[in-house]
């Protein structure tokens, strides 16, 4: 099917649910409960059809016209010469009670008044694009399901031979479970508003029907915000994949690079685990940080910490994070986890790396990741799909998760190592007085790496790391032995700094 059959929508990112955008010449639903954001998509509707030089008509039989021109003004919108709203209001006779007449019901005699008067106006303006708001008003007036469909079924066969495409916008509020009007209309898009315990409301869609045309299947969150909606279509990683050389990345760091066996290989997935306090970001954010020395672009997105604490504490190890921001070569997030859901977010991080040429991501961290769905119950689904677009992307991917616990048996509020190419594991360990740091590489897909356990610290001049630990054993456990024969732990200087 051309492009030229479908009537976009003008909705970022509903037109990719859709495969194109509606199919031309045929009737569409929208339903949702009031709020969810149906008439703002039918307005962009309208607007988009303007914008082409169509010429559109919104009917409204709930809403008054300045009530949707409000509407539209508060998205920036001006519904132009060429989107004409028509209002459906009775016969003043039917609104007269010393005219009402007993043989017929008054709901017969308004129903199809207001048909007349829908068909009146289209036939005065013979518009490309028809927008019917709302059905639950027609559904009340038919007063029954089998004179509710037959009159849904002569409104589409009356603009099916006009060449109009026609959305009708149910709210759901006459009736529940009432779906009459699904087998008759062409296809349909459901709107839903969720309420978690804590933070602001989700909205996502789903497209349950579209005869005849492949569709993007399941949820896709999204949002309405100043502007209008933009939807987030479901991230499909199969559907991403770009040629690129598998090469190693280094850390700019030569001890950190012999533990990994030469570096992090491009197009790969890095979690970094450890209590708090241990490094993690540090350790993410080395890595981003050589990927800029190299002539790259890398991007951060902070669940946990404020962007101006971010750049004091990394300022005071040697890293100018403001510098790197002002060149463009880094780009750092901060997300709010009450207030975006996670659709929102793999969109930014995809958009990052396809539009921003993004070669290296950090996601600090899994935790507040976690926070951000604390109903959902596809976490690790998500998270999968995410990491597989990056890595057919060949972007090099870098997780860090918090483990509860300081020394000892440490948990993780999930398990995601198994996702992950590269798994490096900080701990604390106690030796001759002093708190220390060290760091193991437990698993490297992409290739060999040190079996061994390195001590590190962070000081002025940023990430230090030390020789293996051979004298040593139990450091993972918090709390080792001495058993070689000489002291290879590192030694304290006065401008190592306390995290």
């Amino acid at each position: 099917m051309t492009p030229k059959d479908f009537a976009r929508t003008g909705v970022p990112g509903l037109d990719d649910v859709l495969s194109g955008g509606l199919t031309r010449r045929h009737v569409f639903l929208i339903e949702g409960s009031p709020g969810t954001g149906k008439t703002t998509t039918a307005m962009r509707f309208l607007l988009e059809g303007s914008e082409k030089g169509e010429t559109c008509l919104y009917v409204t039989l709930s809403e008054t016209e300045e009530e949707l021109r409000d509407s539209a003004a508060s998205h920036g919108w001006t519904l132009d010469e060429r989107i004409s709203v028509f209002e459906v209001v009775p016969a003043e006779s039917l609104l007269d009670a010393d005219q009402q007449q007993s043989l017929l019901y008054s709901s017969d005699l308004e129903l199809g008044e207001a048909t007349r008067q829908i068909f009146d106006a289209f036939e005065r303006l013979r518009p490309q694009r028809v927008v019917i708001d709302s059905l639950s008003e027609i559904r009340l007036l038919a007063q029954g399901s089998l004179r509710y469909r037959r009159q849904i079924l002569a409104m589409k066969h009356y603009f099916a031979r006009q060449d109009a495409t026609v959305l009708m916008l149910d709210d759901l509020t006459a009736e529940a479970h009432d779906r009459t009007v699904h087998s008759v209309v062409h296809g349909v898009i459901q709107l839903e508003e969720l309420a978690p315990d804590y933070g602001a409301e989700r909205r996502r869609l789903r497209v349950t029907k579209y005869r005849g045309q492949r569709y993007r299947g399941g949820y896709h969150d999204f949002a309405i915000k100043t502007g209008g909606i933009e939807v987030f279509p479901r991230l499909v990683a199969l559907e991403h994949r770009v040629g690129y050389e598998r090469t190693a990345q280094p850390s700019g760091i030569l001890e950190l690079d012999n533990l990994l066996g030469g570096g992090i290989d491009r197009g790969s997935s890095t979690l970094i685990l450890g209590p708090a306090g241990t490094g993690k970001s540090l350790f993410a954010v080395q890595f981003a940080v050589a990927a800029i020395a190299r002539g790259e672009k890398a991007a951060v997105f902070s669940f946990d910490e404020e962007l101006g604490l971010m750049e004091t504490r990394f300022e005071k190890i040697g890293i100018d994070i403001r510098a790197m921001c002002d060149s463009g070569a880094l780009v750092i997030e901060q997300i709010d986890a009450a207030e975006m859901s996670p659709g929102e977010f793999a969109q930014r991080v995809r958009d990052c790396v396809t539009k921003g040429g993004m070669s290296t991501v950090v996601i600090d961290s899994m935790n507040g990741y976690q926070a951000a769905m604390p109903q959902e119950n596809a976490l690790v689904l998500h998270i999968h799909e995410l990491l597989q677009f990056l890595n057919r992307q060949g972007a090099t991917t870098y997780l860090t998760v918090a483990q509860h616990g300081l020394v000892g048996d440490m948990q993780s509020p999930l398990d995601v190592t198994y996702i992950a190419d590269t798994v490096i594991l900080l701990r604390y360990f106690e030796a001759l007085g002093r708190v220390r740091r060290a760091v193991s590489v437990i698993k490297k897909r992409t290739g060999p790496h040190e079996d061994t356990i390195r001590e590190f610290k962070i000081s002025r001049k940023g990430l230090e790391l030390g020789e293996p630990l051979h004298g040593f054993q139990g450091v993972l456990r918090g709390v080792p032995d001495f058993v070689g024969a000489s002291d290879p732990l590192m030694k304290a200087e006065a401008n190592d700094t306390v995290r």
